[in-house]
């Protein structure tokens, strides 16, 4: 696999963007757990390519799989012989990849503000920071730009603060943690601007800023976005190399201190879960840690992901529920309504471990373990029609309902001090 994986890496240098004919996408239904752990066998021969969008771990989810083309007719043959029932999800991965690149380049241009700027279209790490940059000449009363660290190839972490005043109690957004995860950052850009236009008019949002400061972080992973840019639109981790290894990066959301290295996370360099070599080994992860350790008045978290349309709350390494776990659930469920309210978009909620899986080293059980209460994760649209290749006119619709959901959120916050 290693050989594999460099040759890969030689091609991408070579020529340029990694491209992914005839790759599809498999939606795989295990029966019972004698299947579930012919799929994990599976996912470990590292030679046929395999991406795991959704991993095999229980018979009620069902499992999403990337599957190269050289690899097709072998998977299938496996699924038939075990009886493992599938259907496909994505009959050509780059045929979706071609439609997203032919709407970027149908809107691509140079806004002269943040009122110009295209919220329909997915947008690159330059058009994204010229944004946030935009943002901030237009409102420099509350929206200012602060740099938290710097990524492993040195670009800045970005964070925008939006604040009305000295010394006040905050509440975190981040989206694109996961760098090929395109709905979130492009929903983090809709936020942005959300929120200077509500300041001001929506009485609930503007009674939580003359009280709160709201800081958002919209590309959490930068050398992962741009890669996923410029070389793999498929790519998920950081991109940092692993020592003794030909593999590249690892997972930020499996890299916290927060049961680092236990069930849920993967000690392969070349999985996509892989934690690191040590809890807090990521600049993007420990830039964030720095951040709320020294605020020390953050009162909610909140880290979005996609896909698979869930809100979840901690824990994720441990079954133990959280002491807060009532409380928790009781705002989950009051933030799913608000946002299924909007167009019916059905969301499960849950703590991590009994509503997806086990993950070890997550960024909201860290959070939560540091006494920030109020810590959630989104799963964003869809439940696996499109994946990580959420159509671009679904960013909006997704980002609209997503901040009924956030408001929900904030606006307890606000009212449940601690």
């Amino acid at each position: 696999m290693k050989g594999l994986l460099v040759l890969t890496a030689l091609f991408v240098a070579v020529f340029g963007k990694k491209t992914f004919e005839g790759d599809q996408v498999l939606r795989i239904t295990a029966k019972d757990e004698a299947q579930i752990s012919l799929l994990k066998e599976l996912s470990e021969q590292e030679h046929l390519g395999l991406d795991f969008w959704r991993e095999p771990i229980h018979e009620s989810l069902p499992v999403d799989v990337h599957v190269p083309f050289h690899s097709l007719q072998a998977i299938r043959a496996f699924l038939g012989y075990n009886q493992i029932q599938y259907n496909v999800m994505i009959m050509d991965v780059q045929d979706l990849l071609d439609d997203e690149e032919r709407e970027m380049v149908k809107y691509r241009s140079f806004p002269r503000s943040t009122d110009d700027f295209v919220y329909t279209t997915y947008h690159n790490l330059n058009s994204i920071n010229s944004f946030m940059d935009m943002l901030v000449a237009e409102n420099s009363n509350l929206v200012s730009k602060i740099v938290i660290g710097q990524s492993y190839e040195n670009r800045p972490l970005n964070v925008l603060k939006f604040s009305t005043g000295a010394n006040r109690p905050g509440m975190w957004i981040d989206t694109g943690i996961h760098s090929r995860e395109w709905v979130t950052q492009a929903s983090g850009i809709w936020f942005a601007k959300k929120i200077v236009t509500d300041y001001g008019r929506d009485p609930v949002l503007t009674d939580i800023l003359n009280n709160y400061d709201i800081f958002l972080e919209i590309v959490t992973n930068p050398d992962g976005f741009e890669y996923t840019h410029s070389r793999d639109r498929m790519w998920r981790k950081t991109r940092k190399p692993n020592s003794g290894s030909s593999c590249v990066g690892v997972d930020p959301n499996r890299n916290w201190d927060a049961g680092f290295g236990g069930a849920g996370s993967s000690g392969n360099p070349c999985t996509q879960t892989y934690r690191g070599p040590s809890a807090h080994s990521e600049r993007e992860v420990k830039a964030i840690v720095d951040f709320v350790k020294s605020h020390g008045k953050l009162k909610a978290f909140v880290s979005i992901h996609s896909y698979s349309q869930m809100l979840l709350y901690p824990y994720g390494y441990t079954s133990t529920p959280a002491k807060d776990k009532a409380e928790l659930h009781e705002l989950a469920r009051t933030a799913v309504s608000a946002l299924q309210s909007l167009y019916n978009t059905r969301y499960t909620y849950g703590s991590i471990i009994t509503t997806i899986y086990q993950a070890s080293g997550g960024t909201i059980d860290w959070t939560y373990n540091q006494g920030v209460k109020y810590s959630y994760t989104f799963e964003l649209r869809d439940t696996g029609r499109y994946g990580f290749l959420l159509p671009a006119d679904q960013i909006v619709p997704t980002a609209e309902e997503t901040w009924l959901a956030l408001m929900a959120i904030m606006e307890h916050t606000r009212n449940n001090p601690y």
